[in-house]
């Protein structure tokens, strides 16, 4: 038998073993993931964490850090819209591995692309895709990524997470800059020679400005335009780049109109000032980044008007504009990218995603595109097995309308967030959102806090961000039956803390 016969062999021998399927609670052999039907509600047999995950924390502790461990989780037993532990408690996840889970857990079209022979050599040999990609490159970033682009994006740079995204995208921009600036392909021996010391005028001074409360990731590059948390910059050099502020809007967003047109206006002329500041002490801005909603910063959302101010100041000035759409991307606002809303009367420039979308990467304007190899370049700029995925995904979320689904479950998840803000005023505020990517503000971090803990024990996991905000990040596949359970479970939860 040849190499891949025996391959072949071997990968159906493993796809036909069994596992407990938590669903119809049938007990079968081991190692078959549960494709459905998911649970009915959720379940809590143990306290969060269980005693399996506690015994597993502490022997992963004796090699890592286990700071930012929450639980062990059963992925083979989990299924659709409800996370299961390894201690057997089922929740319902409206956290989806940080807003990661485009069709929620096991879902069958993503089994039937890992187990489908054609991509077996997909899934086993990982190429560096930027110099050795396979055959089939093309057709699958034109079956995946491409068939789901910006308008008017037609170029792509597959890369393997979001930070690592968000930090080449920005140099695409800085590669841009500098080639107009230079005006010539011919470099000088200088620059060349002055590059690898990292000096001028090879590496030059250049600054790319950002949003307060912003996050745009852990790498070095990306934390000089982070600033949602000390903790993700402590200890760490970062360079001298100007930060703005983003708006602070009033809600409800009818009752306070003028208010916060003016609060924009304030932050638009506050990016110029900050343009013109930096350009005058030698750092030129080469490139604004930003978000659609500022995700781990706290939920923070701007107007169309807003960004459409952004976007002509940095037309005005010739620079980027990077728009951040790693947490806000594949569909999760209702519409396939959230700045889409906006109705920009130009594109941004770069366009960077991860999380939902499984691969990272950015699209970017033609122009954007470095013209010499290895500008923008790592091992394997991304991963093959992932863009299979995603076009499985693509092709559920087109085939069942999912983006049309999420416009209506996201309605009803807001309606419930303000009906909930009306009945405990003193307690929770600002209900807010796009589709489903909803959040909702606690009058302190230890209200919310405590209401992420009293909901886990009620078997719903939610997640936080920002300083006191509760936010939702469920999978696009959520319904109306489920907010129903998360509702019911929050408002019993606000009664007691309001006692």
């Amino acid at each position: 038998m040849t190499s891949r016969g025996l391959l072949l062999k071997s990968f159906r021998k493993v796809n036909t073993q069994h596992k407990t399927c938590i669903g119809c609670l049938a007990t079968t052999p081991s190692r078959h993931v549960q494709t459905g039907p998911e649970p009915a509600t959720p379940r809590i047999v143990t306290e969060i964490p269980g005693p399996k995950s506690r015994q597993l924390i502490k022997e992963l502790g004796k090699i890592q850090n286990v700071g930012a461990v929450h639980f062990f989780c059963d992925y083979d037993v989990s299924c659709g819209n409800y996370l299961v532990d390894v201690d057997g408690n089922v929740m319902l996840d409206l956290f989806t591995q940080i807003s990661s889970l485009p069709l929620g857990y096991n879902h069958p079209a993503m089994i039937k692309a890992v187990t489908d022979p054609s991509n077996l050599s997909t899934f086993v040999n990982r190429p560096a895709l930027g110099i050795y990609p396979p055959a089939d490159w093309v057709g699958r970033l034109q079956a995946a990524l491409l068939s789901v682009a910006p308008p008017k994006m037609h170029h792509v740079q597959t890369m393997a997470c979001g930070a690592c995204s968000v930090e080449h995208g920005m140099k695409a921009m800085f590669i841009k800059f500098m080639t107009e600036r230079r005006g010539s392909a011919t470099l000088t021996p200088e620059e060349m020679s002055s590059a690898k010391e990292g000096q001028p005028p090879g590496c030059p001074n250049l600054a790319v400005l950002s949003f307060n409360n912003s996050f745009h990731g852990r790498t070095m590059g990306c934390l000089g335009i982070t600033h949602s948390k000390y903790i993700h910059k402590l200890d760490l050099p970062v360079p001298d780049w100007p930060v703005a502020r983003f708006p602070e809007l009033k809600y409800p967003l009818d009752d306070h109109v003028r208010e916060n047109q003016e609060e924009e206006r304030r932050c638009l002329a506050m990016v110029e000032e900050l343009i013109d500041t930096w350009n005058r002490k030698g750092l030129p801005v080469a490139a604004v980044a930003v978000e659609p909603i500022q995700g781990e910063g706290g939920d923070n959302m701007a107007s169309r008007d807003f960004f459409q101010g952004l976007r002509d100041i940095t037309n005005k000035c010739g620079i980027g504009l990077l728009v951040d759409e790693v947490q806000t991307g594949c569909g999760a606002t209702g519409l396939f990218w959230a700045h889409e809303h906006f109705r920009l009367s130009d594109t941004p420039d770069v366009v960077t995603f991860s999380k939902k979308m499984l691969t990272g990467g950015f699209f970017s304007k033609e122009s954007f595109v470095p013209k010499d190899g290895f500008r923008v370049f790592n091992t394997w700029v991304g991963d093959p097995s992932k863009a299979a995925l995603l076009e499985a995904v693509v092709n559920v979320i087109k085939g069942d309308n999912l983006l049309d689904r999420v416009k209506v479950t996201g309605q009803h998840l807001l309606n419930g967030l303000k009906q909930m803000q009306g009945k405990y005023p003193g307690l929770i505020s600002k209900a807010r959102g796009l589709g489903t990517h909803c959040a909702i503000d606690f009058k302190d971090a230890a209200s919310r806090d405590k209401t992420i803990a009293k909901l886990r024990e009620r078997g719903v996991h939610t997640g936080s961000c920002g300083a006191a905000t509760l936010r939702l990040r469920p999978a696009l596949i959520l319904e109306n039956k489920h907010v129903d359970i998360f509702m019911e479970s929050f408002d019993r939860v606000l009664a007691n803390m309001n006692k």
